[in-house]
């Protein structure tokens, strides 16, 4: 009898980032696809992005976050093929 062999390894997802306004100026570019871990959160998105757009690091505190055009917690767990947005603060009048 042959013993089956699992992998136990998040199989990889992607998301697509969207950059507004100051973050795509920082990024130089509207977008990032970026691959993640099976289960991982806004957060962990924000924090493979700052880690390829160092710029961007300081920005975390000021930001709200939609998942699917909708507002989310940071914490909210990513599905492939998602939608997130940063969204930085807007001064207007």
């Amino acid at each position: 009898m042959t013993e089956a062999r699992f992998s136990f390894h998040p199989r990889p997802m992607r998301v697509r980032v969207r950059l507004f306004a100051s973050l795509r100026e920082i990024a130089g570019r509207p977008e990032v696809s970026l691959d993640l871990p099976s289960g991982a959160t806004a957060e962990k998105a924000w924090e493979l992005l700052a880690a390829e757009v160092p710029g961007l690091s300081s920005r975390r505190r000021s930001l709200a976050v939609s998942v699917n055009r909708r507002y989310a917690a940071f914490a909210t767990v990513l599905n492939e093929a998602d939608e997130v947005v940063f969204i930085p603060p807007v001064s207007g009048g």
